[in-house]
């Protein structure tokens, strides 16, 4: 059942963990799951300080990366900074200065255009490859549409093998052909970008749509909080799980306290699919935030990425207002966060995490056996 995963990866047990933070990766790789560390966050110059970290952190187990390197780019040919905050409109502007204002945040307008090149460029999508490769990476993940042929091509000159996320079976269809090694089925429970489907129906869909083109692992991602949904989804015929909400509320993670509080206490139905925060539909924990850009006095989400030039500068100045006991500001904070949100209770260690994951699948497993033995 392991074996797949492990000959791919060199992981024990085909857990995969998402995170922003070096912290869970290292802790979760040591544990003897897959860290992923979703690298499009960071500079080359901050990945390459990050990866260092992990390599001297991991002990020696494997890890991946995750780049967000678009198939299709929608803010035309200019990519230098001056020329991409030209094309954020006033009104945007002023509308995200009005909200801060109105929860207490002092703020000024041009405190709300970020000033580093987006991640969804396509020569900041390379520069993070450059460094990735220069890593003992075991995997190379694009998050977001088909896996660019450069990043197929470099991965095969250094023995890396290539995983790409699908959110249709038709997106993974066009995966395979591409040349990826490995698939992960995010269904609509996901948090961050997502699709429509849900992962009980996609993840058979694509098995069965890929089966005659080539044999490519997939790995269930979507609402997968515990190892006994984990072992569900290997029993459809997923090769592991890819998660990443559930690594939110571990101790390492980089999320805030007033998030973390505030997910412990959310419910599965307290999560949304907005535009207002990257500019394409991506599932998050529902807030103050959400009413007002996908209200009726917005002047609506502008595309990728010239939405998230709005959304990064500003959501760190929430954080740093809910944290500091701006009670106005928590209703704001938000984040990237899947309907599985409902089965959190606690913060708990990544380490902790995997372990509970592990005995959670052999129970699952056991039930299951003994179910079919009678």
């Amino acid at each position: 059942m392991m074996e797949p995963i492990k000959s791919l990866v060199g992981a024990e047990f085909p857990l995969f963990a998402f995170s922003h933070c070096r912290d869970v990766v290292a802790a979760v790789s040591r544990a003897g799951g897959f860290g992923v560390l979703g690298g499009s966050s960071f500079t080359p110059e901050s990945l390459e300080r990050e990866l260092k970290w992990i390599d001297e952190h991991v002990n020696g187990m494997p890890y991946g990366i995750d780049i967000l390197v678009p198939e299709h780019q929608s803010f035309g040919p200019a990519t230098d900074m001056a020329s991409l905050a030209a094309q954020v409109p006033k009104q945007h502007i002023d509308f995200a200065v009005g909200l801060l204002r109105k929860h207490g945040i002092t703020v000024q307008p041009e405190d709300v255009v970020d000033k580093l090149p987006p991640a969804t460029l396509p020569e900041v999508g390379e520069a993070l490859m450059d460094v990735a490769f220069r890593h003992p990476i075991r995997l190379i993940v694009n998050a977001l549409g088909i896996a660019p042929p450069s990043m197929i091509e470099r991965a095969r000159r250094h023995g890396i093998p290539v995983g790409a996320l699908v959110g249709a079976k038709e997106h993974a269809v066009r995966q395979v052909k591409a040349g990826v090694d490995l698939l992960i089925a995010q269904g609509a429970e996901a948090g961050g970008h997502c699709g429509e489907v849900s992962t009980l129906v996609l993840v058979p869909e694509v098995l069965r749509a890929i089966k005659p083109i080539r044999d490519v692992p997939v790995l269930a991602a979507g609402g997968i909080m515990n190892g006994a949904q984990m072992a569900g989804c290997m029993a459809m015929g997923a090769a592991g799980a890819w998660t990443g909400s559930v690594w939110l509320a571990t101790a390492e993670a980089e999320t805030s306290e007033t998030f973390k509080q505030k997910m412990i206490a959310a419910g599965s139905r307290d999560t949304i699919r907005s535009k207002s925060r990257t500019g394409k539909p991506s599932r998050q924990l529902k807030s103050s935030w959400h009413d007002a850009w996908d209200g009726p006095d917005s002047p609506g989400a502008l595309p990728m990425p010239i939405m998230a030039m709005i959304s990064i500068p500003t959501f760190a100045r929430i954080d740093k207002a809910a944290d500091a006991g701006n009670e106005a500001a928590k209703d704001l904070v938000s984040y990237w966060v899947g309907q599985g949100v409902g089965l959190i209770d606690a913060v708990r260690p990544a380490a902790a995490v995997v372990r509970e994951f592990q005995q959670e699948f052999a129970d699952a497993v056991e039930r299951l056996a003994a179910t079919i033995e009678s």
